[in-house]
C-alpha cells in the first residue's frame, strides 16, 4: 500500500523564499538611504568639517593655533554665515576667574564685540564672580551687560531688588536682562506671567530702559511670544540644523559648546541681530 508522505505546499516554499528576498531589499533600500542621508549631510556641512578635520588649504586662522580647538562643527558654519554681525559670549561663576586681557576672538577672525554677565540667581544670590568680571569687561572695551537668573517660586519684586541693588548700569551698558528658563512648580502659568512682568516693570522704571528676555526657543514659542511681544528677546537654540539667525531675535545663543583664550573650558556664544551702529543705538545712554 503506497504511503502518504506529508509535503509542504508549492505555495508555501514560495512565499518563504519571497519574504526572505523581501527582506534582503528591504535592508539594502534602508542602508543606501541611511548613507545617502550622511553623504547629503557631509556635503552641506563640508566647509565646517574640511575646517574641522583640518584639510582646508585657505584656512581662516591660520596664526591662531587655539581656536582650532572649537567643539562643534556647526559653530564654525554659523559663524561663517554670519560674517559681518557682531559676536558676544556669555559668562558666570561657572568659568571661574577668566583672564580678560586674553579675550579676544573665536576662530581668528569673528572678534568678541560684547558679553553678557550674570549678575545675580533669584532673590537671594548675587553670582560670585560677577563683581570682577563686570569691571574687567569695561576695562577691556568689552560692551557689558548683566542678566537675571529668574526662579518663578521666588517673589519677583524682591528678585528685581536684588538685582537692582548689584548691577550699576552706565553709559554704553546693554539693557538689563532677564533669564527665564523653568517652569513654577507650585503656581500657575498665569501666576508665572504676573511674577515676570512685576520684574520687567520695576527694573524698566529703576533703569529707564526696556528689559531684554532671555529664554530657549520653545519656551518663547510656548509661553513669552503673544503676552510678551513687545519685548525684545534674546534665543537660545542650539539645534544642528539652525544656521540663520530669525527675524523676531534681537540676540541668538547658538552653542554653548566654543572654546576661547581666557575661559577655562567652555563657554556660550551669542550673534547680535544688527550692526555695530545699531548696538550701540541699543545701549544705555545713546
Amino acid at each position: 500500500m503506497r504511503k502518504n508522505v506529508s509535503r509542504r505546499p508549492a505555495s508555501r516554499r514560495r512565499l518563504k523564499k519571497k519574504s526572505f528576498f523581501s527582506g534582503k531589499l528591504r535592508a539594502f533600500s534602508t542602508t543606501v538611504l541611511v548613507i545617502g542621508l550622511l553623504l547629503v549631510t557631509a556635503y552641506h556641512y563640508r566647509n565646517g568639517l574640511a575646517y574641522y578635520l583640518s584639510f582646508k588649504t585657505d584656512k581662516i586662522l591660520k596664526k591662531d593655533i587655539e581656536a582650532k580647538r572649537i567643539a562643534d562643527i556647526r559653530n564654525h558654519q554659523v559663524l561663517i554665515k554670519h560674517a559681518g554681525k557682531m559676536v558676544g559670549i556669555d559668562v558666570s561663576e561657572y568659568q571661574g576667574i577668566i583672564d580678560w586681557t586674553k579675550i579676544d576672538n573665536i576662530e581668528g577672525s569673528f572678534p568678541i564685540e560684547f558679553v553678557f554677565i550674570r549678575a545675580t540667581a533669584g532673590n537671594d544670590r548675587p553670582d560670585n564672580y560677577f563683581k570682577q568680571n563686570w569691571s574687567n569687561a569695561k576695562k577691556n572695551n568689552i560692551i557689558r551687560g548683566a542678566y537675571h537668573y529668574y526662579r518663578p517660586n521666588e517673589n519677583s519684586l524682591e528678585q528685581a531688588a536684588l538685582f537692582i541693588k548689584t548691577v550699576k548700569l552706565k553709559r554704553g551698558d546693554l539693557p538689563p536682562v532677564l533669564d527665564i528658563e523653568r517652569l513654577p512648580k507650585n503656581q500657575s502659568l498665569d501666576s508665572l506671567k504676573v511674577g515676570l512682568k512685576r520684574w520687567l516693570n520695576k527694573v524698566e522704571v529703576y533703569y529707564g530702559v526696556k528689559p531684554i528676555i532671555y529664554t530657549g526657543e520653545k519656551y518663547y514659542t510656548d509661553f513669552l511670544h503673544d503676552e510678551f511681544s513687545d519685548y525684545p528677546f534674546w534665543i537660545a537654540n542650539y539645534n544642528f540644523f539652525v544656521e540663520n539667525i530669525k527675524d523676531d531675535w534681537l540676540f541668538w545663543q547658538f552653542t554653548e559648546k566654543a572654546t576661547i583664550k581666557g575661559v577655562k573650558g567652555t563657554v556660550d556664544v551669542n550673534i547680535f541681530n544688527g550692526t555695530v551702529k545699531e548696538m550701540r543705538y541699543l545701549t544705555l545712554g545713546n
